[in-house]
């Protein structure tokens, strides 16, 4: 019999019992979906952290107060948020291996411009943090040294604030309300969408001298800097300065709960990154094998009601001159065609679901793209095919062996 006479018939069987087989196909449909929307929407995802990292520059350097130590003798979640102050930047502006060290203080207070207001974020900044992090201007300048010496009141927007306070409206030049004291607004940045599930664009940046006087802070919120060589040797110098500087002793186990810092590197994000990747792939390979196999099961269980239901007709193909090998063939390919279709469909629910989400999650995070993993898409196809023949040849090999006398005789 030829293959594709043989697919034909199969094709027909499973047009006479369409609901049958639907429901046989559901355990296939959801496996494969859950693997074409999964590992999708992992792309996209890794797609957005990578671009989130890459913003930050190949050898930037984060340093943050506060470190999240052991319960007990290391003092819980140490919350001296405190810890890193001017002086601390001062020295490590001394350091060899860094260099455009960037400090920042988060600014508190309203913003408004007339009736209008934003609910952003207020940073002061030196000119250095500008180096540090992938960001161009789009209209008017960047503050400079000398607006930095002479802590002059001007302001930096984001695209988000500009069009909150301004609109359609050209804002350089204008003077905006910041916690109660005027600004002059210098210049605008380009759209960077959101960096670590924050929005850069709805932020307004004041020189840092300017925000230590408001303020009156002491210490610093953040530090970015960057390295000038090895960029693990740089991060060794900045922990080891600071632990001598606070007075830090390692704990036994060699390990950073006693710092009252955290010191994170674009490289350190990458990795944490590959192995949330790994996870997420290990637990989408469960889900779908979960889902095959219970989809296996239901296809072997149809067969073999298939078998009985057709007894007779196997009978009479067997009367025929029909060989067990053609007997068989025809219900192997019967339940690879069932897996075969249940893998599209599956699939084209898997990409309609991912595209439902890419468009609500673009209304979140501006760099979510509609990423399809091909590979996998092949994948989980060709293991829905090999699923219907492994699961399918008890079925198949049970037809073949009838007896064409007894068959003929089956009621």
């Amino acid at each position: 019999m030829q293959i594709r006479d043989t697919i034909i018939i199969a094709l027909r069987a499973i047009r006479a019992n369409r609901s049958r087989a639907f429901l046989t196909m559901l355990g296939i449909i959801i496996g494969v979906g859950a693997v074409v929307l999964m590992t999708s929407i992992g792309r996209s995802m890794e797609g957005v952290i990578l671009g989130q990292i890459s913003a930050l520059g190949p050898k930037t350097i984060a340093l943050w107060p506060g470190n999240k130590g052991p319960e007990g003798g290391g003092g819980g979640l140490n919350a001296d948020l405190k810890a890193l102050t001017f002086s601390d930047v001062d020295a490590l502006k001394k350091l060899s291996t860094i260099t455009n060290i960037a400090p920042m203080i988060f600014v508190t207070g309203d913003i408004g411009f007339g009736r209008e207001t934003s609910d952003s974020r207020i940073i002061g900044v030196s000119p250095e943090n500008y180096q540090n992090q992938k960001v161009d201007i789009a209209s008017g300048r960047f503050h400079d040294e000398t607006d930095e010496t002479e802590a002059r009141a001007v302001a930096v927007l984001g695209p988000d604030t500009a069009t909150d306070l301004f609109g359609n409206q050209d804002p350089l030049g204008k003077r905006i309300d910041l916690g109660g004291r005027k600004y002059t607004v210098i210049g605008v940045l380009t759209a960077v969408g959101s960096q670590f599930f924050q929005n850069m664009d709805k932020r307004v940046i004041i020189p840092l001298s300017t925000a230590k006087i408001v303020t009156q802070h002491s210490y610093v919120d953040m530090v970015t800097a960057q390295a000038t060589g090895d960029l693990e040797d740089a991060v060794v110098d900045i922990q080891t300065l600071l632990r001598r500087r606070h007075s830090i002793t390692l704990p036994s186990n060699g390990g950073t709960d006693n710092d009252d810092f955290l010191v994170r590197t674009a490289a350190q994000a990458q990795e944490i990154l590959s192995a949330v990747s790994v996870g997420l792939t290990l637990f989408i390979t469960m889900i779908a094998a979960v889902s095959l196999v219970v989809g296996g099961i239901g296809i072997m269980n149809i067969m073999l009601v298939a078998v009985t239901e057709r007894t007779r007709e196997i009978g009479l193909r067997k009367a025929l001159g029909a060989q067990p090998k053609d007997i068989m063939m025809q219900f192997l390919v019967e339940a690879v065609v069932l897996t075969v279709i249940g893998g599209i469909v599956g699939t084209a629910i898997g990409i309609g679901l991912d595209y439902l989400i890419v468009a609500v999650a673009k209304r979140f995070l501006a760099d979510y793209a509609f990423i399809l993993n091909f590979g996998a898409m092949i994948i989980a196809l060709a293991t829905a095919a090999a699923t219907g023949l492994v699961f399918g040849i008890y079925p198949a090999r049970k037809a073949a062996e009838l007896n064409p006398i007894e068959a003929l005789r089956y009621e």
